[in-house]
């Protein structure tokens, strides 16, 4: 299971709330819409075409506002630090493989020295004359 996946599963609700909240907040669908109703709300309550329920300056929707933002920043911000959590334990994750691959490359890179000398070493008897090995009226080439 991928760090991804564990951190997932362990989700509360309130955290897959907030992730939902701020996936909706954060999106241009809504900022059109709240960009609408903001521009209908204003348009009607300036012509008076159903009546002054919040005339200028609109202390009604900044209200409303207001408090949107009031529970939206928070919201958001718990869903950023989840995130933000999601990313250290990720990260933390790929500090560790790092580790390990570094440790195996070190091994293949001992082992890739180890056959070198060897080879070398072969290298060196089988042209080496006076050992008697390879010297059937070969010399060097």
């Amino acid at each position: 299971m991928s760090v991804a996946e564990e951190h997932a599963r362990r989700l509360s609700r309130g955290q897959r709330m907030a992730d939902a909240f701020a996936g909706v907040v954060g999106s241009w669908r809504f900022i059109g819409i709240q960009t609408g109703l903001l521009c209908a709300w204003v348009a009607v309550n300036a012509a008076a075409w159903v009546g002054r329920w919040d005339p200028y300056p609109f202390i009604l929707l900044n209200l409303m506002l207001s408090f949107q933002a009031a529970y939206a920043a928070p919201i958001i911000m718990m869903s950023q630090n989840r995130a933000a959590e999601h990313d250290r334990l990720v990260a933390d994750n790929d500090f560790e493989v790092n580790q390990r691959v570094e440790a195996e490359v070190d091994e293949i890179l001992a082992l890739l020295h180890v056959h070198a000398h060897l080879l070398d070493e072969i290298a060196r008897r089988v042209g080496d004359p006076g050992d008697g090995a390879g010297a059937q009226g070969r010399g060097p080439a």
